[in-house]
This record gives C-alpha cells, structure tokens and sequence, in this order.
C-alpha cells in the first residue's frame, strides 16, 4: 500500500554545462523559477543548460515535503511504477525507465553518439567515471522553440558533393579514401558504409594542426563570400561552429552530417550509433534512463573518437529518417511515440477553462507543465500547475488536467513496456 498519494510534485535539477542560455533567457531558468526549487535564484551570468526529471543516480529528483529522493519513495512505493513495467525493465532502488528533460541551448553540443545497450555494459565497466551507468541511451527531442541540429549522416550523394567542392574538406582526407568513396555509389549497403566509415574515421583522426590550418582558408573564403552554391546551406553553420570552438574537427562534420532547423512540435529520434550535435534552441528531451555520451568533436570534455568511430550506425540518410510524426489520440493530446520501449511523450494542449481526461496508464509517467496554469485532478485530490510545475503520476491512475484563465501546455512523459 502506498504511503504517498499516486500523484505528488517533484523537484527537478538543473545542470549549468557551459552550452546553455544564461539567465533569463534560458527556458530552464525560466521552468525553474516555477519549479518550486529551494533557495533558487536566478543569475543572469550562468549559463542553466538542463532541467532533469528523473531518478538517475547522478541527479534524481527530489519531491517536494518529503526527505526522501523521487528513487527513494518509489522504492518505498512500488505499486507507483507498476508491475508491468517492473516484469518488463531494471526498476531496482526505484529506477525509471527513463529520463525526462528541458534543454536551453545557447551553443553547440559535442559531435557524440550513444551506445546501445551491450557497448553501454562494456564502456561502464571499463571506464566507470567516464560512462557511468549500464543503459543504453536513445533519445527523442520535440522542439519548444525554433530548433537547430546536425543528426545523422546526409546521404551518401550529398557528401560527395562537399568533399568535391569543398577543398578544405578534401584536403584532410587521404586520396585514396576520397576515390573510395567517391565511387561507392553503385555498390552494395554493406560496401557504401564501410567507405563512409573511413571517411569519417580520417576526417576525425587527421592531423590536429592540419585542422586549424584548413580551417582558417575556409573561414577566410568564407568571410569574404567565397563560398560556392553548394555551401550556401551550411555557409553560416560552419562560421558559428568555428566562432563557438574555433580549430575543432567538429567544425567540419557540417558536411557530413544533416543540418536540420525544426519549428516547435516537430520531433527527432535518435536511436543508438546515431551522430548528433545539438545546436541552438529549446527542446524537451526524453530518452531512456542514462547519461552515457561518446564525443569526438565540438567540446572542452575528454573525446573518444576511437569508441565513437566503432559503434556508429553508418546509415546515410535524408534527416527525414529521424523524424517522430506525432498521431492527434484527442483534440487536445498529441502522442510521440518513437520506435522504442522505454518512453513516449505527450503533448497536451488544454484551451482556457476546458479540461482533457487521461485515463489510467499502467506505468509511471512525469508531467511538466510550459506554458500557463491551472491543475492536475485525480480521484484523491488535485494540485495547481503553473509553468515549471512538474508532477509524477503513477501507475494506474486517471487524471483532469483543466486550464485556468489561459490555454495550459503541458509534456507528459510516461511508459507502459
């Protein structure tokens, strides 16, 4: 029997990386001013990059009038994650399936990727301090505002078009790589991705002073309107991504990757060995329960370009490929349900005064609120929601959600295995 009612607020963490908005301009500060979290003030100087809901061991969240940790009370409360969910995932010590984020991006995430699962077990085992749990970490992310990424690989004709034209680009890579690739086209799968990989693997590996170098004549053509048509599209990209980490190899995998612009509501998955590097922008971002990064590029932190190189996918791909078209379940709810077990989102759009009914889901589920206020009902109680209230929901439980004097926008993050 629960000590707890089924719903309860939590308090999320924030995490100030050097990448995020500073100050008020961040959505996460600006979640966190209505978060309910204690002694926060806001600081215009510091950069508030990530807002976590979860139970990760790094950074659980707490739940407000308790001393325990959202992982402490579900362990205390089991019936709250259900035994659905227990039968189908690690809920041990009160772990969730996943984790549930805001990110406020000021400047470009690392060039990374995340392993699956068995990489993950190997990876933590050999370097605990760097990966730090045994999950996989494959992540959706649905744009709260205008939205900038790289994100997989471009198709294979695309990037031939670069290492053509962009002699910058091609005079890292050895010859005969480029010829290799060149010609790949009319080969098989297996055959393109493996010339994709040595592309990819001499352009990360090449010599470090040879990058700044080709970099400084790119830039410099660029500054001067050298670019040719081909370069128009990621012109811009290249000169932000240099001004940000000047000299770095990330630099270049603008034309390797997919440069991708969302508008809020689009969504992106990304499952394991899939390259990315977040941009500019604000999202919500759920992914399974890890916090495990491979990096090779556009970063202070230590990179493993070796592990990174492995464990990639290779697919090339229209960034198409990536996307989660979200399916209408109400007038007012919109799923997100990417091609994986262990979460799907809800977006939850409640017009002034009108109230939308969620009937029980046999998981836990998180909820945030972004915009507006009003309140979450359940058969035992209610409790007011404003922009930055975050509530868990557990197992088998039917809630209201109701908008008060303003439409009410809420992310509701949940499993059902």
């Amino acid at each position: 029997m629960s000590t707890i009612e089924p719903v309860f607020r939590i308090i999320p963490t924030i995490q100030n990386y050097d990448w995020g908005k500073k100050g008020k301009d961040s959505k996460v500060a600006e979640f966190t001013s209505g978060a309910g979290i204690r002694g926060f003030t806001l600081n215009p100087s510091v950069p508030y990059a990530e807002l976590w809901m979860g139970t990760h061991v790094k950074s659980p969240s707490g739940v407000v009038d308790r001393k325990q940790n959202l992982a402490q009370i579900l362990t205390e409360n089991p019936d709250l994650i259900g035994d659905q969910v227990s039968r189908r995932f690690d809920t041990a010590n009160g772990n969730l399936p996943f984790l549930f984020k805001v990110l406020a991006i000021g400047k470009a995430l690392s060039i990374q990727t995340h392993p699956d699962k068995k990489t993950s077990e190997k990876l933590h085992a050999e370097q605990p301090t760097v990966y730090t749990d045994p999950n996989h970490k494959p992540e959706m992310a649905v744009a709260l505002t205008d939205f900038k990424a790289l994100c997989g690989f471009m198709p294979i004709a695309r990037i031939a078009e670069y290492i053509t034209a962009v002699p910058e680009f091609n005079s890292l890579i050895d010859p005969s790589i480029v010829t290799g690739f060149l010609n790949c086209t009319d080969l098989s799968v297996s055959e393109q991705k493996a010339a994709l990989k040595k592309l990819f693997a001499a352009l990360m590996t090449a010599d470090v002073s040879n990058i700044a170098t080709q970099l400084r004549t790119l830039i410099a053509r660029y500054q001067r309107g050298g670019q040719k048509s081909v370069e128009e599209d990621v012109k811009d990209l290249v000169l932000t991504l240099n001004g940000q980490y000047p000299g770095d190899v990330g630099v270049f995998c603008a034309f390797m990757l997919n440069y991708v612009r969302m508008t809020p509501g689009q969504a992106i998955f990304l499952g394991a060995g899939e390259p990315h590097a977040y941009v500019e922008g604000d999202i919500m971002e759920c992914m399974a329960n890890s916090d495990n990064v491979i990096r090779a590029g556009l970063t202070p932190k230590p990179k493993d370009i070796p592990n990174l190189v492995s464990v990639l996918t290779y697919t090339p791909a229209d960034w198409q490929k990536h996307m989660v078209k979200p399916v209408d379940i109400t007038p007012c709810t919109r799923k997100y349900d990417p091609p994986i077990q262990d979460f799907t989102v809800l977006l939850v759009k409640t017009p002034k005064g009108e109230t939308e009914t969620h009937e029980a889901i046999p998981g836990p589920s998180i909820a945030i609120a972004t915009e507006g206020s009003g309140r979450v009902c359940w058969s035992g109680g209610e409790l007011d929601l404003q922009a930055g209230s975050v509530v868990f929901v557990g197992a088998e439980t039917k809630i209201k959600i109701t908008a008060g004097d303003s439409n009410l926008v809420v992310f509701r993050a949940y499993v059902t295995a």
